[in-house]
């Protein structure tokens, strides 16, 4: 029987504790522990961008990072983007869009994009193909999502 491990942290902007056991990955964590379950995992070895979220502000595959790692630390899911109720800039302009159907990638593509944006809010149109390169979809195509970044950029 492997030990569980208890973790403290800040997910969306709440203090958590999680049970969890020290081999299981971040993103198994946040989905089957905390039960936020708009992470999505894609290809589970950190190549397509599906499980994306904000550590400390910072851009990670949560299929790459331990559970364990998030001790102490702060994590932004996709569920948090939206606020009372509002959705996030980014995710009206996804729908204004149509940069998204199946919705597998979509999460990854929005932390991509919230975290281009809040390093350099007046990105060109380059800038945001090469932000988002690490995420893969299979449905839209880029255009109609890099279109949406830079719409949600000008607003």
């Amino acid at each position: 029987m492997i030990a569980k491990v208890i973790v403290s942290t800040t997910i969306n902007g709440e203090p958590t504790e999680l049970l969890c056991e020290p081999r299981q990955s971040l993103l198994e964590v946040l989905r089957d522990n905390a039960g936020l379950t708009g992470t999505k995992e894609g290809c589970n070895n950190g190549n397509c961008g599906a499980c994306n979220v904000l550590l400390d502000g910072v851009l990670v595959n949560s299929c790459l990072v331990l559970g364990v790692e998030a001790e102490g630390r702060t994590i932004e899911t996709v569920e948090g983007l939206s606020l009372n109720g509002r959705l996030h800039p980014l995710q009206q302009k996804f729908l204004e869009h149509a940069a998204l159907q199946c919705g597998i990638c979509t999460p990854g593509f929005l932390l991509s994009a919230k975290a281009l944006l809040d390093r350099n809010p007046d990105p060109s149109e380059e800038e945001v193909r090469h932000w988002l390169a690490g995420n893969l979809c299979r449905c839209t195509g880029y255009d109609k999502i890099v279109r949406a970044v830079l719409d949600a950029a000008d607003a």
